[in-house]
């Protein structure tokens, strides 16, 4: 016979079992770990505008709440319509909503479905007025660093709202199954991206995209997931190593090369060249580089590789120092709107803090394989540390030849002399 305590206990344990969802599987939207988020705090909090329940009672983001609210406005006005209809709409998805969290959402019933409505409409009013350049009056398009703030906010890893909300309140809005006009839209606002052309996969589900944050990821890494599936550049073994820093391969003979590409993450290693495309580091370039990597660290599978991850790791191997950070620049790969090579050395080198890597899948490992073998081979660096010692200006190469040119005359002069003498 159970105590009371233990029937008690009984009871809780078996409340809280029912309590349990099978929706725990759709969880896509986190709060970043303590680890990870110590490393640089800032990078994961929004300047201006809270999207979702993790960030909205923070006082210098409630400026943007009057701006919501004129959004929506602005959409009802422009389409005839009152709101009853998306607050009904969202209603009816409320609790699969808020299965997306993986923490529970405190907000009551009515305000969680406020936000909801608010925040979707204005990210689909937002994207049509960029895209039809109806900026007039709004400030948000004529004050400059306001859209600097809001573009990196509304992709913020804990900034988001599901993908299927903003999905069904555009097909209100601008017709049944029009969502990929939606999808069309936020690639486009997001075209100056540091990654690449984004493309719109038509053929992606809703159920695949989790929210607007996994939609700019997924775009990002399409081209590239293609190369990986048919060239299957990732080795099988955990025998690889990682790379040294550009400035040691350099003296290894390893020349690199900016080369024109739709997608950065496509490096290649060839006949002792690296070939890089070239990228553009400015103030939100590690701000966006830490919410794509929490985005894989959270979502990361066994079946392809953490693309991004991957390649800020890679990089942060050849970047160790202020000097690897100019052999770069030189050379067209990294164009640094920082001014200092010391401060882009630092960002790359704490960007793969707290990070996980799945070595099993490492994108570069082929790569890295190639390049070592190069670096080993002790031709390459004698021949690297002659032209450094020997051949480090134009007027060594002068000289060169110019003392070859003497030795070869003085020796076809003894030839000569020598052949005349024995005659």
């Amino acid at each position: 016979m159970q105590s009371n305590n233990g029937a008690e206990a009984y009871t809780l344990i078996s409340h809280e079992l029912s309590q349990l969802s099978e929706a725990r599987t759709q969880r896509s939207i986190y709060r970043v770990h303590k680890d990870l988020r110590d490393v640089n705090n800032k990078a994961y909090e929004p300047e201006i505008i809270a999207i979702g329940p993790y960030h909205r009672d923070k006082d210098h983001l409630k400026m943007m709440e009057e701006h919501k609210l004129w959004y929506l406005h602005l959409l009802l006005k422009r389409k005839k319509e009152n709101v009853e209809a998306y607050i009904s709409a969202m209603g009816e998805l409320e609790q699969e909503a808020r299965n997306c969290y993986a923490e529970p959402v405190s907000l009551n019933s009515a305000k969680f479905i406020k936000m909801l409505v608010l925040d979707s409409c204005f990210i689909i009013e937002l994207v049509r007025k960029d895209h039809e350049g109806d900026h007039e009056d709004d400030p948000i398009f004529e004050m400059g660093w306001i859209m600097n703030s809001l573009q990196p906010d509304i992709i913020l890893f804990e900034n988001q709202i599901p993908f299927f909300i903003l999905c069904r309140l555009f097909d209100m809005i601008e017709g049944p199954n029009r969502h990929n006009m939606l999808i069309d839209r936020l690639l486009l606002f997001y075209q100056n991206n540091p990654g690449g052309r984004l493309k719109n996969k038509t053929e992606r589900s809703l159920q695949e995209i989790k929210h607007l944050l996994d939609l700019i990821h997924s775009s990002l890494i399409d081209s590239v997931e293609e190369l990986y599936v048919n060239v299957e550049e990732v080795p099988k073994t955990r025998e690889w190593q990682f790379i040294p820093p550009a400035t040691e391969l350099t003296d290894a003979n390893v020349a690199f090369k900016n080369v024109e590409s739709d997608n950065f993450f496509k490096v290649d290693f060839r006949d002792g060249i690296m070939l890089i495309p070239h990228f553009i580091i400015d103030d939100s370039k590690e701000c966006l580089f830490r919410n794509l990597i929490a985005h894989e660290q959270y979502s990361s599978t066994t079946t392809r590789p953490n693309f991004v991850t991957d390649y800020v790791r890679f990089m942060d191997c050849l970047i160790n120092s202020s000097k690897d950070v100019e052999i770069l620049s030189e050379c067209g790969i990294i164009e640094n709107w920082l001014g200092d090579n010391e401060e882009v050395a630092n960002i790359f080198n704490q960007l793969f803090t707290s990070v996980t890597l799945t070595r099993d899948n490492f994108f570069y490992g082929t790569i890295c394989d190639r390049v070592n073998t190069h670096y080993k081979k002790r031709w390459n660096r004698a021949m690297a540390l002659l032209r450094r010692d020997y051949f480090n200006s134009p007027w060594s190469y002068f000289s060169f030849s110019a003392a070859l040119a003497i030795l070869l005359l003085t020796v076809a002069q003894t030839v000569l002399s020598f052949s005349t003498g024995n005659k």
